[in-house]
Formats: C-alpha cells, structure tokens, sequence
C-alpha cells in the first residue's frame, strides 16, 4: 500500500495537533457548524451528500455557502460550477438567496459517470472554480481519490451527490452525508467525517 493510499484510508487518523489542517466554510446552519471541525464545509476537500432521491432539499443545505463565496470579493470571477444537475436551478431563487447568477457556471454532459468525473476533473485543473457541484451516478475509488486530491490541491470546495447505493462502497471523501426528508426538518447524518465522529444533526427547512 502507497503512502496516499495510507493517508487517504478512512479508517486511519491523522493527528492535527489540536487544530484543523483544513479551510472550512461557515454552513449557515449553527447546528450543523458546531458539529463539523473547523466550523464548517471543509473547503479544500471533497464532500460526498448521499440521499435517496433528489429534490428534498438538498441544495437548501449549500446555498448559504455558496451566497457567501460569491459575496466575496476575492471570488470574482470564479465560477460556481453545476455539473449535471437533475433540475434546472431556479435563477431567481438563487439570487432571492445571494447567490451572484455571473459566476454560476451550468455544464451538461452526455450524462454517463466517466463523463462527470472528466467534466470534475478538468473544472478542478482550470484553476478557474471556488466550488463545483456535480450529480454522479457511479464513480471507482482511484476516480475519487483523484478527486479529492485535485480539491485539496486547488483548495476547492468539492461535492458530488450521490445514490444511497455509493454507501456500499468506502470512499476518499474527507465528509459523507446521508440526508432524508421528516416534515419540517431535514436529517443530516454524518456517515463519515475527517476529524469527527459519525453522529446526526435534523436541521429546519428554510423557509
């Protein structure tokens, strides 16, 4: 086994001598802050969110995120990058939310996984994205760890959404989610978290 294979392995540690190595990205959700280390979306490595199905309000859970990197100035002119997403965003929700539409980039491709994975990967390389939203079916451990390892060298806010069927398989990913819907509120739970323990955080729907 390599030396990126030990260091990328879920199951081992690395010790931070008290701190977080990492860039993180305020959630806008103070519960769900106080959980991650850093206090936020780890910044510069790969967020995995799985769920069920698409549409249960997934995307309220990032915009707060993404209205904040594109409120600040040292963003301009980098692109918020949506890789085949399932829906259309809504162009006045986002700007309603303070999202800024000038540097939200939309790319659609044939649809298949390795086609997502290359569109991530050459959005990552561009050295051009603050984060990258992409919707992936299927995708190998060395694919993601490609990945992850272009989110941490260009310090890109990275997440792919996923089918519950990716739990089946173990993942490079510093932060994995499983989101489900309950009436006014979405459960988080955090499967797996660099630097934390899994646990669940049920947070309220924006209104």
């Amino acid at each position: 086994m390599s030396v990126e294979d030990l260091i990328l392995h879920p199951r081992i540690w690395l010790g931070r001598g008290g701190q977080s190595a990492c860039k993180t990205l305020p959630t806008g959700f103070d519960e769900l802050d106080r959980y991650l280390p850093g206090g936020g979306w780890p910044q510069d490595a790969l967020t995995e969110i799985v769920l069920d199905r698409y549409g249960i309000g997934e995307l309220s859970l990032l915009i707060p995120a993404l209205a904040l990197l594109s409120s600040k100035t040292h963003n301009a002119g980098y692109w918020i990058v949506w890789i085949d997403p399932p829906f259309i965003p809504y162009a006045p929700a986002l700007t309603r939310c303070g999202v800024n539409l000038d540097q939200v980039l939309l790319v659609h491709s044939s649809g298949t996984g390795n086609n997502v994975l290359w569109a991530v990967e050459q959005a990552l390389r561009s050295g051009s994205c603050v984060a990258i939203l992409a919707w992936l079916e299927s995708a190998d451990d060395n694919a993601l760890r490609r990945l992850q390892l272009g989110a941490e060298e260009r310090a890109c806010w990275t997440v792919l959404f996923r089918p519950v069927s990716a739990l089946r398989c173990s993942s490079p990913a510093a932060l994995r989610l499983r989101l489900s819907p309950a009436d006014a509120v979405i459960r988080v739970e955090i499967v797996k978290c660099r630097g934390a323990r899994p646990g669940m955080v049920v947070l309220e729907r924006p209104a």
